[in-house]
């Protein structure tokens, strides 16, 4: 691991988290929870195989993660999150905000897992009409469906299958998370690959800071 040799409460934290595919690496631990190594590797597309040894090898010796054997019937190693590992949450939240602008740019060679949609989207998101009942959206983009559920002044995003949405997205990542944060147009969705199964309206429900405010009849 370089360092910056500098004095800097920045520059030292650089020097933990600051080489390709580390913060990255965190990402995967905060999601998943404790993992194997085949299934950071297999979250982390493109990352070579004795690199991520390295990288885990460094935010071991820095604190940052710990590995830990996994009783029966697992049997087998996993990499965890430490105490100090966990504090880059609030680090990551806002990594993810302050990026969501540049997603707005196609690039159809990037892979793409529903759980960090997921995760951008809840960071995001905000149930603009609490006074309502509360409303279901489904995704169905990346490698896993996501619902979305707003009621009650919160939005709650989590993997897997909603039960009786309201609305259903299907297609391609970039314009469904466009369509959901209120950046891109229902009526236009189609012409971007979107299916919408369902009242379109329910869409209004929620929204990203971007987007305009929902009439209160059309929720």
């Amino acid at each position: 691991m370089r360092s910056y040799d500098e004095y800097c409460a920045a520059a030292r934290a650089l020097d933990v988290v600051g080489d390709r595919w580390t913060l990255l690496i965190v990402r995967e631990l905060a999601l998943q929870g404790p993992c194997r190594y085949t299934d950071l590797r297999n979250g982390l597309p493109g990352i070579a195989t004795n690199l991520l040894a390295q990288r885990l090898r460094e935010l071991e010796r820095a604190g940052v993660v710990a590995r830990e054997e996994a009783p029966p019937p697992i049997a087998t190693t996993l990499f965890r999150l430490t105490a100090r590992g966990e504090e880059l949450r609030p680090v990551l939240a806002e990594l993810v905000r302050w990026g969501m602008p540049l997603m707005t740019e196609p690039r159809p060679a990037d892979a793409v897992r529903s759980r960090w949609l997921a995760w951008a989207l809840e960071f995001m998101l905000t149930d603009r009409d609490p006074a309502r009942p509360p409303t279901v959206i489904e995704l169905r983009t990346g490698d896993e469906q996501i619902a979305v559920e707003a009621g009650g002044g919160a939005v709650h995003v989590r993997l897997a299958r909603a039960e009786h949405p309201d609305v259903t997205l299907s297609g391609p990542p970039m314009p469904i998370m466009g369509v959901v944060l209120g950046l891109l147009d229902v009526a236009a969705a189609g012409s971007h690959g979107v299916t919408i199964d369902g009242d379109p309206r329910a869409l209004a429900r929620v929204g990203g800071p971007g987007a305009p405010a929902a009439p209160a009849d059309v929720i």
